[in-house]
């Protein structure tokens, strides 16, 4: 009991030393350093291009991505293996959620879900669409509890329709755009990625109405803990970059 104690604030304080090594060897040589950071596989199609930006312009930092679950990541950002976090949230934090207790919370953006087809899907010529004339086509969708399925599930109970046939169930973003790419299925995607990489994938989104929930794409740091001079660089180019990687993208509110 008293040793973890003492483990709990040693490893702040062995942290902030850390930090301050890492600000020496940036003040010495601003060209470097490290960038430990969290981002899960659905949301990760969004930073190549601002990773490829940063590192013309600072190719001595390195970047370290972790693609895994939310409360891995937040336990790594508790005990400092990471410096931040950026994340797709279900639903903005309330002021009394003691998840976030001892977090900051930075939404650059609200994101949405679509529904998406090929160009050579033949409901891309279309201009209005039913979920439910959709229902019996072949779908690529995220298995239940997941953010896609729940929406989709609430669409077709307002709507008073079944669900539709799901032939795949994956969380894999590249393998839902590679199939839906090849014009024979449907797929959710949240908007930022199926927007920014609808050319790269021949993907079209349809205007189906999916019920509006807040779903903000937000940076998650450690309140009360010092960030090394690279990795501010770095948060600060991916707030620069978001309103930049496409005018489609949802707005920030």
């Amino acid at each position: 009991m008293y040793g973890r104690a003492l483990l709990k604030r040693g490893r702040a304080a062995f942290d902030e030393l850390r930090q301050g090594i890492r600000e020496i060897e940036f003040l010495a040589d601003p060209t470097t350093g490290e960038v430990k950071f969290g981002c899960p596989e659905g949301l990760a199609p969004i930073l190549p291009p601002m990773i490829e930006n940063f590192c013309d312009r600072h190719p001595g930092v390195v970047l370290d991505i972790y693609e895994e679950e939310w409360i891995t990541f937040a336990a790594k950002l508790r005990n400092r293996s990471i410096d931040f976090v950026l994340q797709r949230l279900h639903g903005r934090p309330q002021l009394n959620d003691p998840t976030f207790d001892d977090l900051n919370v930075e939404t650059l953006f609200e994101d949405e879900l679509v529904v998406a087809v090929g160009r050579d899907n033949p409901w891309r010529r279309r201009r209005k669409i039913e979920l439910a004339e959709l229902v019996d086509e072949p779908w690529i969708l995220a298995a239940p509890p997941s953010w896609n399925h729940r929406i989709v599930s609430e669409a077709c109970l307002t709507r008073g329709i079944k669900m539709p046939k799901v032939v795949l169930s994956t969380f894999s973003t590249h393998i839902r755009m590679s199939m839906v790419a090849s014009g024979r299925f449907v797929a959710t995607f949240p908007r930022s990625v199926a927007s920014y990489y609808a050319e790269r994938f021949n993907l079209h989104i349809l205007k189906i109405k999916l019920p509006s929930r807040p779903w903000p794409v937000a940076i998650l740091t450690l309140k009360n803990r010092t960030l090394g001079p690279a990795v501010e660089l770095f948060i600060e180019h991916v707030r620069t970059s978001i309103p930049l990687l496409s005018g489609r993208l949802p707005s920030s509110r």
